[in-house]
């Protein structure tokens, strides 16, 4: 009866109780950024190609900096906030995965350097 209980007890250990991994939620992305001021894509499609490529330029090892600096010139006229907040809804609901790497690339990041 022991042994029983043991291999019972041990189970969950043995089958690896595992985080589920975080996913992609590219429904959530469109309503966050067509919700904010200050976006004019197109199209949900528009939007998500765009933030997708941000992914992209975060797994190609693009700095934190260089992102932003490209997202306030393609899309939001300048505006820091709006920049910030459109890398942080494409991390958060298009590439979670990602997270890590970009906040590493932002680590000594300040809005307006060169």
């Amino acid at each position: 009866m022991t042994r029983g209980l043991l291999m019972l007890l041990a189970a969950p250990v043995g089958l690896g109780w595992v985080v589920p991994s975080a996913h992609a939620d590219p429904v959530t992305y469109v309503n966050s950024v067509n919700v904010r001021p200050g976006f004019s894509f197109p199209s949900g499609d528009a939007a998500i190609a765009y933030g997708r490529g941000v992914c992209d330029k975060i797994a190609a090892g693009r700095s934190y900096g260089q992102i932003i600096g490209d997202i306030k010139v393609e899309v939001t006229g300048g505006d820091e906030g709006l920049a910030n907040y459109l890398v942080g809804q494409a991390i958060n609901e298009l590439c979670p995965e990602l997270i890590g790497p970009l906040r590493d690339s932002a680590a000594n990041y300040r809005p307006g350097a060169p």
